[in-house]
């Protein structure tokens, strides 16, 4: 069973991420420097698919989820509210992550990403 790891200097999710030096994985937290040697090489992975009926509603659950992370640091290009949850995904038909930002503006919920 997998749980989610938070850093101990700031709070925020750790992510899983490859140190290809040590050949290990480590938990690396997005916002400040703290890392850490996962105990072993086995990372869970969720993949959930929405069809496009869902995706209002995944929008909607996104941008009111306190678990994610928030930021001011960017407006949104729809309705200039200053403040958009952020949280990395992978975008469809692409590899790798991608970071992306869901405006928390009520009754607006516009998504972009970086």
């Amino acid at each position: 069973m997998s749980t989610m790891k938070f850093c101990r200097e700031c709070n925020n999710i750790l992510y899983p991420k490859e140190d290809k030096e040590r050949k290990t994985l480590l938990y690396a937290c997005r916002n400040c420097d703290h890392q850490e040697i996962a105990e072993n090489n086995c990372v869970y992975r969720n993949e959930v698919h929405h069809s496009v009926a869902e995706r209002t509603q995944v929008l909607n659950d996104v941008a009111s989820d306190p678990t994610l992370p928030r930021t001011k640091a960017v407006r949104c290009a729809k309705c200039n509210h200053g403040e958009a949850v952020f949280f990395q995904a992978t975008a469809r038909g692409e590899e790798g992550m991608t970071l992306f930002f869901v405006c928390c503006a009520p009754n607006c919920n516009h998504r972009w990403r970086d």
